[in-house]
């Protein structure tokens, strides 16, 4: 997390509030919701857990009928199949042991509480899916060289029945997804599901129809390639989120255009933006008001309000300096951070 917007300086949100009980207190940035409306808490904006619970058993039922099916027919397609959704149960578990640590309360020491475990719960998703790609691919280039035959009946009717439950258990991260890292990724990988199952379900009636065993590692292959396709972007989201980048759908440039053009403010530097959890954006930036005279709380309300709006960041803290000459802010150059 950026470090700055604890670092004492001479003209901070808590001084223009006129208030921080001292010297610590002027000097932190950090302006509450009752103090100007600067720092809100959105605790119904942490990832729901809503659907984790279903989708967990749901999904844990599946793996233990496809991986019985799959040994009992032969089929490595359903094997492969398992093993994925078998990634995808503990994906699943890790999504919403994250969305219930997400509510739990800050502390003095966890000062954002546990809403970062929603982004270590989403990269750690992905490297699950990451290693089942690398399994269900060795496998599969063994049976390849060495096709066996399969029992395609079994293999259909299982492959019918993972299609029920993984797009029924895609409806239930339909709602909320576009907020949501987590969420997102649990539909994605839901909706991939069942793609990979009307894969399934179209080898075994090719097999049938033709006894083309070789069909049966095939698909092992293209689901490995499906998964791998699918899991990218959720790598490379929840990596960046880890690392403290601006979320993807907010331009920095945009949102430093915006405070740049506030009531009295000629410049903004120090800009962060960056993730506290998979659903809330936090921002820390210093603007520079030469003339802004007594501390004006409405303005800082205001800040608020529009920062939340227009962009959907609903942490800004934000630190309000007079630009003086004599006592720059060593913050100010570009390449500081």
């Amino acid at each position: 997390m950026p470090q700055d917007s604890h670092l004492p300086h001479p003209t901070s949100l808590a001084a223009a509030h006129g208030g921080g009980g001292g010297p610590q207190g002027q000097g932190h940035g950090h302006a509450h919701a009752g103090h100007g409306g600067l720092h809100h808490h959105h605790h119904h904006g942490t990832p729901s857990e809503h659907g984790f619970a279903l989708a967990v058993w749901l999904n844990l039922g599946y793996v233990i009928v496809e991986a019985a099916g799959g040994l009992w027919a032969g089929s490595l397609a359903m094997l492969a199949d398992a093993g994925h959704n078998l990634s995808d149960v503990l994906g699943l578990v890790l999504a919403w042991g994250a969305a219930r640590l997400a509510r739990r309360a800050p502390t003095l020491r966890r000062s954002y509480g546990w809403r970062r475990a929603s982004i270590l719960a989403a990269l750690g998703n992905a490297m699950l899916l990451l290693v089942a790609v690398g399994a269900i691919g060795l496998e599969t280039i063994d049976r390849l060289s060495e096709p066996a035959p399969v029992l395609t009946g079994a293999m259909l009717w299982v492959a019918m029945a993972g299609l029920l439950v993984n797009g029924g258990t895609a409806l239930l991260f339909l709602r909320g997804r576009e907020h949501d890292l987590n969420r997102q990724g649990a539909f994605l990988h839901m909706m991939a599901d069942a793609g990979v199952t009307v894969g399934v379900i179209l080898a075994a009636l090719l097999i049938g129809a033709t006894g083309w065993t070789w069909l049966d590692p095939a698909v092992a292959l293209a689901i490995a390639a499906v998964i791998l396709v699918g899991t990218w972007s959720l790598l490379r989201d929840s990596v960046d989120l880890a690392m403290d980048a601006t979320p993807r759908g907010i331009d920095p440039a945009e949102v430093e255009a915006w405070l740049a053009a506030l009531p009295g403010v000629v410049s903004v530097h120090d800009l962060h933006i960056w993730a506290m959890s998979t659903t809330e954006t936090a921002l820390t930036a210093h603007l520079v008001r030469p003339n802004a005279g007594a501390p004006d709380d409405a303005f800082l309300a205001e800040a608020a309000r529009g920062l939340r709006a227009r962009f959907g960041i609903a942490h800004p803290t934000l630190q309000v300096e007079r630009g003086d000459a004599a006592h720059p802010c060593p913050l100010a150059p570009a390449e500081v951070v």
